[in-house]
């Protein structure tokens, strides 16, 4: 499980990514993006049903797969080359003589770039190439994971996105996002012949899952950007942490650090600081509509990227290191409750459990996580020996008189409620495992996609509370 361990540290920026989590001298997976930029003649192309690149085109049994074909990379004139760039958000030559070299130099060395990034998605980030990288599904959600801290990972302030990283996020993730154009299914469709005849043929349209989420991915993607762009002369500032101390009278800054204690678990992040009197009407009118916004953005995010992980299938790993007993799992204060309860209450439980910090409730939701497995496995072995037709009809009409199917109904409520009550928790030990193990493309760029977003979501939230408390006490000062 040390491989497991590893990958959480990599993929746990749903609620608080935190920059120092990633190591920015590491671009082994931070920089998997891919372009097919084998040779300058090959970089551009034209492609069929997608406005960004794509990765790859079909090739032959017998064609190398490091080698440049012609026939398969098809240089396109001068003109499209420039629409294909626009695309990518890559600069296009100007027709200034004296600008035309230096455009030139950016363009050859974004074209080596991404070279070098998508030959590492293509080894799979095994740099050896002895092909014990990881699976295509792996490295595109680490892609977009890195990329995401790569770009947001400095940005702890409600202001505008710089253009530079902006630009990087939207090209970068048009690449990535291209392979979703080739994931497609096979769906039977009615064709009218010339005579008439009505003939019934398979045709192929984008896979369910994606058409529905991507889309809806990328439109929560733009708003929060556009959240972000709204904060543009604003009236209110950041003062860094370490420049503000309690003995501190040098500044209005140092006066109002004072007033207003940041919590331990946020010392990375900037003070938002406000003048004497307070935001205007407007302002504040403005920071509430943005954290509506924003809230409703994250809870649509948190919805796809559930649903897509309740999709992936349990690796057999976690089922095979699953606790024998769920009792011993959880303990006997919270097993007696659970089973001896009339009427199941988590919130009570909850309340009862007093829990002061976030590896708490993580570790606590490990837990009732596996027990749940444990129940549901042994409800389904103790109806083992009954005939097929039964265990439908069990399925259907639901034993409740039994024991573990009870408990583990339970355990999924106090689960749920658990998240409910701290949707900035990270992801569980199943969670992660998931995604470790899991090979579906598509399912892995949604669940990524969706983490990310889910995560920017949360911290624009927090920064816009931050900003508003702020407001507050210094109102509060005033009285």
């Amino acid at each position: 499980m040390d491989n497991s361990s590893n990958f959480d540290e990599n993929s746990d920026v749903g609620y608080q990514p935190s920059p120092s989590s990633v190591d920015q001298n590491d671009h082994s997976i931070t920089e998997t993006v891919g372009y097919s930029t084998f040779s300058g003649d090959s970089f551009v192309y034209c492609r069929t049903n997608s406005e960004v690149s794509n990765f790859s085109e079909p090739i032959d049994d017998n064609s190398f797969a490091g080698e440049h074909s012609p026939s398969l990379w098809t240089p396109v004139k001068h003109g499209a080359s420039q629409a294909v760039l626009s695309r990518l958000g890559m600069k296009q030559p100007r027709h200034s003589m004296d600008e035309k070299s230096d455009d030139l130099d950016l363009l050859e060395s974004e074209l080596d770039m991404m070279r070098e990034r998508f030959s590492k998605l293509l080894l799979g980030e095994d740099m050896s190439g002895g092909g014990k990288g990881v699976c295509t599904a792996v490295t595109i959600s680490n892609s977009i994971t890195n990329l995401y801290a790569t770009v947001f990972g400095q940005n702890l302030k409600l202001e505008p996105l710089n253009p530079e990283k902006k630009a990087m996020w939207k090209r970068e993730m048009n690449c990535l996002l291209s392979v979703c154009d080739y994931i497609v299914e096979f769906a039977p469709t009615a064709q009218y012949l010339d005579d008439g005849t009505i003939v019934e043929m398979m045709t192929s349209r984008p896979r369910s899952d994606i058409y529905i989420n991507l889309p809806a991915l990328q439109k929560l993607d733009t708003m929060l950007i556009e959240i972000l762009d709204s904060f543009q002369d604003t009236e209110f500032w950041y003062a860094d942490q370490g420049s503000l101390s309690d003995n501190s009278t040098r500044s209005r800054a140092g006066s109002f650090r004072r007033i207003v204690q940041r919590k331990d678990e946020k010392w990375w992040l900037p003070v938002p600081c406000v003048h004497s009197g307070g935001l205007n009407d407007k302002s504040t009118k403005h920071l509430n509509e943005k954290r509506d916004c924003a809230n409703q953005i994250h809870k649509a995010a948190m919805a796809i990227n559930s649903s897509v992980l309740a999709e992936m299938d349990i690796p057999e790993t976690y089922l095979a290191n699953l606790p024998k007993s769920g009792r011993t799992s959880l303990g006997d204060t919270i097993y007696r409750y659970m089973y001896s309860a009339d009427k199941f209450s988590p919130d009570y439980l909850l309340d009862c459990l007093k829990i002061s910090s976030e590896h708490e409730a993580l570790e606590l939701a490990d837990k009732v996580e596996s027990s749940m497995f444990t129940w549901r496995r042994k409800a389904c072995l103790s109806h083992s020996k009954t005939s097929w037709n039964k265990v439908k009809d069990l399925m259907a009409d639901t034993d409740r008189s039994d024991k573990n199917y009870t408990l583990a109904e339970r355990a999924e409520t106090l689960l749920f409620c658990l998240k409910q009550r701290y949707p900035e928790l990270s992801q569980t030990s199943l969670d992660t495992c998931k995604i470790q193990y899991n090979r579906d493309v598509g399912k892995a760029i949604l669940e990524s996609y969706s983490r990310v977003l889910e995560g920017l979501a949360f911290n624009i939230v927090a920064w816009i509370e931050d900003v508003l408390h702020a407001d507050k006490s210094m109102r509060n000062q005033n009285v």
